[in-house]
């Protein structure tokens, strides 16, 4: 975990002073505003655990320094502090398909939810109009989660494991607690952005979420050899400039 942390914090310094190397045209404009949208995820167990996705809300401050433009490129560092709700939906069903059913008769079903505050900090490229005008962006760097609090829904005391009962039946995940607080990964996303004078940037954007650190114990005496978060994201964020340079076109 120490070494892939470390990597993680290596490759965003050499972003961030990537994007900052004045090669281009110089750019000193700061924007902040807010974003909102939504997250599907699921979580990768080792053992494998059926799952379809989480489905949650994600939200909150939005920040961008723009440096530079190279040639056709402007240059930005792009960073969120975000309140997100995710977590896994377990699929339960039985070896043809069909659900398992719990006591009272219903479908059996099982959600974990947790909730993180997300802080990504990317590199951001776009090409096309600064002002006035829409481009197309990408942006990739680190992400770094805080574990804020979890909960579970489920409608069975116990799981349905007899013969006619589930497929799958790896159900440990159901009662552990989370036991790595801290999350850390890679996101990456592509989206379009507006902008007007006066009203600012209005953003759109699908994001990847690649988690490298796992939500429980990894070692060989654990359960579970790998537990890590995949995020989709789909978000729209405004943002106004709070600093601007004379020579954005």
């Amino acid at each position: 975990m120490i070494r892939k942390l470390l990597f993680l914090l290596a490759l965003s310094f050499v972003w961030i002073e990537g994007a900052f190397a004045q090669i281009g045209e110089y750019r000193n404009v700061f924007s902040i505003g807010a974003s909102a949208g939504y997250v599907l995820s699921d979580v990768g167990f080792d053992p494998t655990v059926s799952q379809s996705y989480h489905g949650g809300v994600i939200g909150g401050v939005a920040l961008r320094y723009t440096c530079e433009k190279y040639f056709n490129t402007i240059c930005s560092v792009y960073a969120e502090v975000n309140y997100a709700s995710i977590g896994w939906k377990q699929d339960i069903s039985k070896i043809d398909g069909s659900p398992v059913v719990n006591a009272n008769g219903k479908n059996e079903s099982f959600t974990r939810n947790i909730n993180y505050i997300q802080i990504p900090l990317l590199a951001h490229l776009a090409w096309g109009k600064e002002q006035d005008g829409i481009n197309f962006f990408v942006q990739a760097g680190p992400q770094v989660g805080i574990y804020l609090s979890d909960s579970a829904e489920k409608n069975y005391d116990t799981p349905n494991l007899g013969e006619d009962g589930r497929a799958n039946t790896i159900v440990a995940q159901e009662t552990m607690p989370i036991e790595n607080k801290f999350d850390y990964g890679i996101a990456a996303g592509l989206g379009l952005e507006y902008s007007k004078s006066r009203l600012g940037h209005f953003l759109l954007e699908a994001r990847y979420y690649y988690g490298l650190g796992d939500i429980y114990g990894n070692s060989k005496r654990d359960f579970f050899g790998k537990s890590n978060f995949n995020n989709i994201v789909i978000k729209a964020a405004w943002m106004f400039d709070v600093t601007k340079t004379k020579n954005s076109k």
